[in-house]
């Protein structure tokens, strides 16, 4: 295996280790969490540029990595959901839009007619990202109460609140709105009736 295709592997490996970092009580766990989080995602910024820069772009590279993201992702997700802080239904519609995209994405492979990911779809999966870390580290402060107890209970305050469900739909929107934006532009390879390679 390539370099980027051994970091998206790594990248796919964390995501349970962050999963149980986040849910553990201690929050210098829930900051372990957050690192690995962290780590996780500078891997995917470096393994996309290092395929370009050195040529080691491969079509298992073009289909792992964005599984990886979404694999991430939906963890961090799933977590909040856990937690009370997100509303199911939003999360379940951005796992339905990745779940039919990669499928889609499998069967353009299968069939010998890769697809490339959109510009707005790298926007969406870097959205998702800022939006996961943000409330990942709002987290770790509320536990940690590393400024009082007193901006503890803000934070907990916005992380329940209705403004974090504004956000997160915002989020969903948009992911939900780049899956469709995907069918429509990919609608021939998927129907088997593009004039491409066979």
């Amino acid at each position: 295996m390539t370099i980027p295709n051994q970091l998206t592997a790594l990248r796919i490996l964390l995501v349970p280790v962050f999963v149980l970092l986040l849910l553990h009580e201690d929050p210098s766990f829930k900051l372990a969490g957050v690192i690995v989080f962290t780590v996780a995602s500078l891997t995917d910024l470096y393994d996309g540029w290092h395929a370009r820069r050195f040529n080691e772009e491969s079509r298992l590279g073009a289909f792992l990595d964005p599984l990886a993201d979404k694999l991430l992702i939906t963890a961090a997700f799933l977590v909040y959901v856990w937690m009370g802080y997100l509303s199911l239904w939003m999360v379940v519609l951005v796992v339905v839009r990745d779940v039919v995209v990669t499928v889609l994405r499998s069967w353009a492979e299968f069939r010998n007619q890769p697809v490339v990911t959109s510009v707005q779809a790298k926007y969406k999966t870097l959205l998702q990202n800022v939006f996961a870390y943000l409330v990942m580290v709002l987290i770790f402060l509320q536990k940690s109460e590393l400024f009082g107890n007193r901006s503890a209970e803000l934070i907990g305050d916005f992380l329940f609140s209705s403004a974090l469900d504004w956000i997160m739909l915002t989020v969903t929107v948009v992911t939900v709105a780049t899956g469709v934006s995907y069918l429509m532009d990919n609608w021939e390879v998927i129907t088997g009736n593009h004039e491409g390679d066979a």
